[in-house]
């Protein structure tokens, strides 16, 4: 039952609206990566950029605001710093039985960047807060026992995380919308997710480009984080997988953890080991994990194991030897060697593109700006 007719179809319109600006936003994506950059011009006859949509704020926010499309800037309009592009890394080891290893120092990792060795410039082994994004798939497959394990899970992983962490609450179907803005209050949770209904379509990627966009826009802490909860395959996305994975590298982060419901009487094994996959894939290249329960009395043991996963990792930052005005991804591979243990086993983001700050953001006497990094 819709909550009102009214505001049925203002959803449905907004939603009509960000399928059209995301679309015009690859577009220009595409267009920037097919041709080069415009050549630099003195700051006197510089073009002003063209005007950005831009997100909406925490305080403006309605349960059911469909979220914003990522903003792209006009291409070849950036200036660059010389100073270094610090990478800043979440990591988890685990010894060769699985269990989590808590006792390294900083000698003990060693960091590469395309197979480049890298100095360690800070090294952190405590619990941070964190910006916590939580993503329920509310398509027409879940309802019932996934829907009551999904919104236990959810809860139960707040619950369980650092006081200072914050979090928002999105729903995805054929669309993305959020439900609860950014809050450490169980009770506005609880209430978001009751704006939740089960209908339409899955479209996991498209709620994963937005959803990083507000963290982008909007978290008040570096180390970020993304759960998705779902049961599908994504039908209704504009974007990709590729397309997905890569736009949340372009925003350094965050980490992505995936719980997929792949079970049921109804499930296609070939269509099980693709779904599988997919939330692999998303999981791997970008630090997290992806969990695949066997039944939904499963789903809450999983949140306590996500919410000690993302507050017992080391936090590790380098300076990138590669200047940032080079471009192009770079792969991060990170070791972990100590003599009290045999092998080791290290998982953090497969790589990342290099962010710099667009012309219009920067001072008139600035020469770069390497963004933020998770």
């Amino acid at each position: 039952m819709l909550r009102c007719n009214n505001e049925y179809w203002t959803r449905r319109l907004r939603a009509c609206l960000i399928t059209a600006c995301f679309l015009m936003a690859a577009m220009v994506s595409v267009s920037a990566l097919a041709q080069p950059p415009a050549p630099a011009q003195p700051a006197a006859t510089q073009p002003a950029p063209p005007a950005q949509a831009t997100s909406p704020q925490p305080a403006d926010s309605q349960p059911g605001t469909p979220i914003s499309p990522i903003d792209r800037s006009a291409p070849g309009q950036y200036t660059l710093r010389t100073n270094a592009y610090e990478v800043r890394l979440n990591v988890a080891v685990v010894d060769s039985s699985g269990r989590s290893v808590q006792t390294l120092d900083k000698d003990a990792f060693h960091v590469f960047e395309d197979n480049a060795p890298q100095t360690i410039a800070s090294f952190r082994h405590e619990d941070l807060p964190v910006s916590l994004g939580l993503l329920i798939d509310s398509s027409g497959s879940m309802y019932g026992e996934k829907r009551v394990a999904a919104d236990a899970a959810s809860l139960d992983l707040v619950k369980l995380s650092n006081p200072e962490d914050e979090a928002f609450l999105v729903d995805f179907s054929d669309e993305a919308f959020i439900d609860q803005d950014f809050t450490n209050s169980i009770d506005k949770l609880q209430q978001g997710l009751s704006y939740v209904k089960s209908a339409g379509g899955t479209a996991i990627y498209d709620a994963l480009v937005a959803s990083a966009d507000y963290l982008s826009k909007n978290a008040k802490h570096p180390k970020q984080v993304l759960l998705i909860i779902t049961d599908g395959y994504d039908d209704a996305s504009s974007a990709t997988l590729e397309q997905a994975i890569r736009r949340i590298q372009d925003f350094d982060g965050p980490v992505v953890y995936c719980i997929g419901l792949l079970f049921g009487d109804d499930t296609d094994k070939t269509e099980l080991r693709r779904d599988r996959r997919v939330l692999e894939t998303l999981s791997e290249q970008t630090g997290g994990v992806a969990y695949f329960p066997k039944s939904t009395k499963d789903v809450d043991a999983i949140a306590k194991e996500v919410a000690n996963d993302i507050r017992t990792q080391y936090t590790i930052a380098y300076h990138s030897t590669k200047p940032p005005e080079l471009g192009g991804y770079r792969v991060v591979r990170v070791e972990a060697r100590d003599k009290n243990y045999g092998k080791l086993s290290v998982r953090t983001r497969s790589g990342y593109y290099p962010r710099v700050i667009p012309a219009a953001q920067s001072g008139p006497a600035a020469t770069a700006t390497p963004a933020a990094t998770q």
